[in-house]
């Protein structure tokens, strides 16, 4: 297949362990092979790449994009790799090993940072603007990420309090009529917000935080009339807000503020075709200043990579593929649209 062409042979430094790179039994090696037309083998440090110039040499930058990630201390994993080789196939100018090895929060003894492209441009945008919207599908790590850049601001106070809100839609924002304590009403509807501060904090603190008022965790109707100074704020599911609640909840920015919007406006919640507030914002702020909406996609789940191909199927599904979406299910698959 690869006879006709030049050998091309990239030396790993010596100071780096060639089996870090390569994987155990070569496995990170027979990944980059599979994935490019292009024979490859390793012998001590030396790894000769045959195949055609263009391919062998995006396996080369591949080769030192995985070299500078080791480098940080970073152990690489067949993820990473497989992220890097996307990466360079979209012919990005953005490295691999700048967007793998940028670290957000270190907490408990794990490391969080941005895992694809449009999550790096996502992070970069929340450093660089003052209100931004996430919007993409579950998995995609916008509310997750969005919260770590809050702690990081609380930690190096650029900020003296973080605000983590969301609507509670099930319950029609009548928090009154439910039963129980203003905590056990709004605890389902904010759980997941928790679960990822327990992430990133040491939880013995965040009761203490939550007492003192510097972390608030509140749903979207107690955000009316107030002003938000000082703070980094976090509206997440806003899908499920109205075109009224979302410019409620954005007029609430205060100076020395921080907002990060996020959510999925093909998951909307709302009762009686409602519109939502977040399908309509960017048609009308989407020229303002210091404004940013950053878009993830089924490419940027980071969860189960399951959980990407269910999101693509359904988003083939929506743009009406669905006889291809019932046929990859099986021929006895019944074809109803997904609620």
């Amino acid at each position: 297949m690869t006879a006709d062409f030049t050998p091309h042979t990239f030396t790993v430094p010596t100071s780096i362990d060639a089996v870090s790179l390569f994987g155990p039994g070569d496995e990170f090696l027979r990944l980059v092979e599979d994935s490019f037309e292009a024979d490859i083998h390793a012998r001590g440090n030396a790894v000769t790449v045959t195949g055609a110039p263009s391919e062998a040499a995006l396996v080369e930058r591949l080769l030192d994009e995985l070299v500078a990630i080791v480098r940080t201390g970073q152990s690489l994993s067949r993820e990473t790799v497989e992220r890097s080789i996307s990466m360079l196939r979209t012919e990005t100018e953005e490295r691999p090993a700048e967007v793998l090895s940028l670290n957000i929060l270190s907490s408990r003894g794990r490391t969080i940072r941005p895992k694809t492209l449009n999550q790096k441009k996502y992070v970069d945008a929340i450093d660089k603007h003052t209100v931004i919207f996430g919007i993409g599908p579950a998995g995609t790590g916008k509310t997750y990420l969005a919260m770590a850049k809050a702690v990081q601001a609380l930690q190096a106070k650029e900020v003296s309090r973080i605000i983590l809100t969301r609507p509670a839609v099930e319950a029609g924002e009548r928090l009154g009529y439910l039963p129980g304590t203003l905590s056990e009403k709004i605890d389902p509807y904010l759980r997941p917000l928790y679960d990822a501060l327990h992430d990133m904090l040491d939880p013995e603190t965040i009761p203490k935080l939550l007492t003192s008022g510097t972390i608030e965790v509140a749903p979207l109707a107690y955000m009316r009339g107030r002003t938000l100074n000082d703070a980094f704020i976090i509206l997440d599911e806003a899908q499920n807000t109205t075109a009224e609640q979302m410019k409620m909840f954005l007029t609430r920015l205060g100076f020395g503020s921080k907002m990060v919007v996020t959510g999925d406006v093909t998951q909307v919640d709302l009762p009686g075709g409602a519109t939502s507030g977040l399908r309509v914002v960017r048609d009308i702020l989407d020229d303002v200043r210091d404004i940013h909406f950053s878009t993830l996609t089924s490419n940027d789940v980071v969860r189960h990579k399951l959980v990407g191909r269910i999101v693509a199927a359904y988003d083939t599904y929506e743009a009406g593929g669905q006889g291809a979406t019932a046929e990859a299910g099986g021929p006895d698959r019944e074809r109803r649209r997904p609620r």
